[in-house]
């Protein structure tokens, strides 16, 4: 006989569980850990390019951000503890199977966008060490796989922890390499938007990295799982505005240390190897051993989160059979899934002559278009008193929300349409 499928919230978070988050989460909470979600392969990239390229001129982007990362992640912080369901459940109990269907393809088109860009950190890092991506990929990936639905992903997990100290190498970096604080100043201060493609592309994926569709199901089966009631939630709030603090906080670092040592010398990042350049100030010479090392441990982490938590969540939307202790003929969509979402990717990230940087920022280009449909059933659920009784959202919070989401979706049409016009 079928056991009664559990709540999003146990069943997702319970099994991420066996990742880096919960590692985390067992000495802080749910909210600096998917605050800090983004700062992984994509990221990293994402703004090394950023400072590279366009120097400080895009610091606003993260001002603006902060905000926005904070109170949409305390959206549906909220909702998870008035409800006490994740959040796709929530999709499937309050819309049609077809728009749940909608909902879950974008994560699942997002999340696999996400994981080929891990697996592309992978294959560059592998690269600062002489190793080709037809190897290191290759092994890894089914290294990665057998860890996760093996069960013994935790073994590991602290040693690769350990390994993400490149993002606080970053800071001392920034601080070192003499950065114009008057020009980090004025790009903070100053918006500076781009009408052309390149530009509006950046940005998009500038957004996708920091607030990922992926982390809003998180957050929400986080504080599920924690039970988190609503006498302490206030705790909860706070911390995520800390961990919004501290993530943008770190994405100015990699933007300053970027701009004041490559973007001066006229280098934009096209490789791993550039931007480890970024961290010279600091490690010098063994640079890019170390930056190496670093984007290894936070790729391969979130390559196994990824297809672990998505396997979840299609699972708990359509109530299909789930569960690591559960065999391929148990649980096929499950374990297919999970098997789909790991080795595709790496395989499209062996492919010979692939431009490792562009397919990363093209994955965060993607998170960034995909993220408004999921913003909106969250928008959707936090304003129905039905569904949040007196909990609903407050006219600010909701002028950031919708401002924020219809702001994204219009970039989206710009990014469109700008080739069209020259």
């Amino acid at each position: 006989m079928a056991r009664a499928p559990r709540s999003v919230g146990r069943r997702v978070f319970a099994r991420v569980g066996r990742t880096r988050l919960l590692v985390i989460l067992s000495m802080v909470g749910p909210g600096l850990i998917a605050a800090n979600a983004g700062n992984d392969a994509g990221g990293i990239t994402t703004w090394s390019v950023i400072g590279s390229r366009y120097g400080y001129s895009m610091v606003w982007i993260l001002v603006l951000m902060t905000p926005v990362l904070a109170v949409v992640q305390e959206m549906n912080a909220r909702v998870g503890v008035v409800t006490g369901r994740g959040l796709a459940a929530l999709i499937r109990e309050n819309f049609s199977l077809k728009v749940t269907a909608l909902a879950i393809l974008a994560t699942v088109v997002a999340n696999f966008g996400t994981t080929v860009a891990e697996f592309s950190g992978i294959a560059a890092a592998g690269g600062l060490f002489g190793i080709p991506s037809y190897v290191s990929v290759p092994v890894l990936a089914v290294a990665v796989w057998l860890l996760v639905t093996r069960g013994s992903y935790r073994k590991v997990e602290r040693v690769l922890l350990a390994l993400g100290f490149v993002l606080v190498t970053y800071v001392i970096s920034g601080l070192l390499a003499g950065p114009d604080w008057s020009s980090a100043a004025r790009g903070a201060a100053i918006p500076h938007p781009e009408i052309k493609s390149l530009w509006v592309f950046t940005a998009i994926a500038a957004v996708g990295t920091t607030l990922t569709p992926w982390g809003q199901f998180f957050i929400q089966a986080a504080v599920v799982d924690k039970k988190v009631s609503l006498r302490h939630y206030v705790y909860t709030r706070y911390e995520i505005y800390v961990g919004s603090v501290l993530m943008t906080g770190i994405d100015f670092f990699i933007v300053v240390a970027c701009a004041a040592v490559l973007f001066k010398q006229g280098i934009v990042v096209e490789s791993a190897q550039e931007a480890a350049m970024a961290l010279e100030p600091l490690l010098g010479a063994s640079a890019k051993y170390l930056f190496g090392l670093g984007l290894l441990a936070v790729s391969v982490l979130a390559a196994g989160v990824l297809p672990l938590a998505t396997a979840y969540v299609v699972c708990e939307a359509f109530g299909f059979e789930s569960g690591l202790d559960r065999s391929f003929h148990e649980a096929p969509v499950f374990n297919g899934l999970i098997t789909f979402l790991m080795f595709v990717p790496a395989a499209v990230a062996v492919i010979p002559g692939l431009p490792l940087v562009r397919v990363i920022l093209v994955a965060q280009m993607l998170n960034g278009i995909l993220l408004p449909v999921i913003l909106l059933f969250t928008l959707s659920m936090v304003n129905n008193p039905r569904v949040m009784g007196r909990h609903v959202n407050g006219p600010v919070r909701n002028v950031i929300a919708w401002g924020f989401s219809l702001a994204l979706i219009g970039l989206s049409v710009i990014l469109v349409l700008t080739p069209l016009f020259g």
